[in-house]
């Protein structure tokens, strides 16, 4: 139980209390033109510090293991979308939520959260490192991609206008921190929390000026309690779906246990850093809040879900090399 409150605070009760100020007291008039510049700049030099951390060695070597990021990346960007569209298409889901429970399975998959369960597990950390990272950087290619492959139709907000966009204002700053890591990776490097700080911070003021927009735009009063409920229990059937699918690819490919590992958190995993900014470009100021409300709610059950099975995983693998 401490481990689980650990992994869920302090950053997810930030998270809610941005939402209560937001309903509250949100942002109108200049204060939210200020919010949404602030939020922009925030995401900008989260993108160029995230440049500046990669590593070009970390790729190089986990190109190697190239069955396990195959598998990762089929169940990212192919696997969970088409559940997505699933999802989608089941009449009693309100249009709505059917939105934001698509864009959330076109996310990439985390870093932190994932490297850590699977360090947890006793699981291959630096497999999973290659992995969550391959995952976020094609996923700067390729969600805005496929947002505007599967929604582009669907939604006033995302046309491939905001593709180039969303290009510009996340892939420029990624490539130019990337480009400039000679000269301040080790900066980068040595203030690992103020990477934490600033990717935490630029999350909490795009939540706080998107939903500001939709409580303006009367978002609680298009959400009932019972819809929110539906939602957590269409999230939480997301996900063990995907659990299990991942569980039993596994198997299938004859992953070793180590690996296996790797697939189950970083495959199960969609990003809240990476949803947040890009749904700020992609969608109109009044559909972000309730489309971030999936992708919120994912984020928690994963949070919770993985911090239960990981010490059960790792329980497993310290009884199996005990002897006896």
């Amino acid at each position: 139980m401490r481990r689980l409150l650990s992994l869920v605070e302090p950053f997810i009760l930030a998270l809610l209390a941005t939402i209560v100020v937001a309903s509250l007291l949100p942002a109108q008039g200049i204060w939210a033109q200020v919010a949404d510049r602030a939020a922009d700049a925030g995401i900008v030099l989260l993108f160029f510090l995230h440049g500046a951390k990669l590593s070009r060695s970390a790729l190089w070597e986990g190109a190697r293991n190239w069955r396990l990021h195959l598998a990762t990346l089929c169940v990212t960007f192919l696997f969970f979308p088409a559940l997505g569209l699933g999802f989608k298409a089941l009449p009693f889901v309100p249009p709505e939520f059917a939105i934001g429970l698509l864009f959330l399975t076109l996310l990439p998959s985390t870093v932190q959260s994932s490297i850590a369960f699977t360090a947890i597990a006793r699981g291959n950390v630096a497999a999973a490192v290659c992995a969550a990272s391959f995952s976020n950087l094609i996923g700067i290619f390729l969600t805005p991609l496929l947002v505007a492959l599967l929604m582009g139709g669907t939604t006033g907000g995302v046309s491939w206008a905001s593709v180039q966009t969303i290009l510009l204002q996340l892939l420029l700053p990624f490539v130019l921190g990337h480009l400039l890591r000679p000269w301040i990776g080790d900066f980068v490097a040595r203030h690992k929390g103020l990477l934490s700080r600033v990717d935490r911070g630029s999350i909490l003021l795009v939540v706080y000026a998107a939903f500001s927009a939709a409580v303006v735009e009367g978002l609680w009063s298009k959400v009932a309690p019972l819809s929110l409920i539906m939602l957590g229990a269409l999230c939480l059937v997301l996900l063990f779906v995907v659990l299990g699918a991942t569980t039993l690819l596994s198997r299938i490919l004859r992953l070793s246990r180590e690996d296996a590992v790797v697939l189950l958190f970083c495959g199960s995993k969609k990003s809240l850093a990476t949803g947040v900014p890009m749904a700020g470009v992609l969608f109109l100021p009044d559909q972000i809040g309730i489309v971030l409300l999936p992708v919120m709610l994912f984020h928690q059950l994963q949070l919770i879900a993985c911090a239960l099975i990981a010490p059960r995983l790792a329980a497993r693998a310290e009884a199996a090399q005990s002897p006896g």
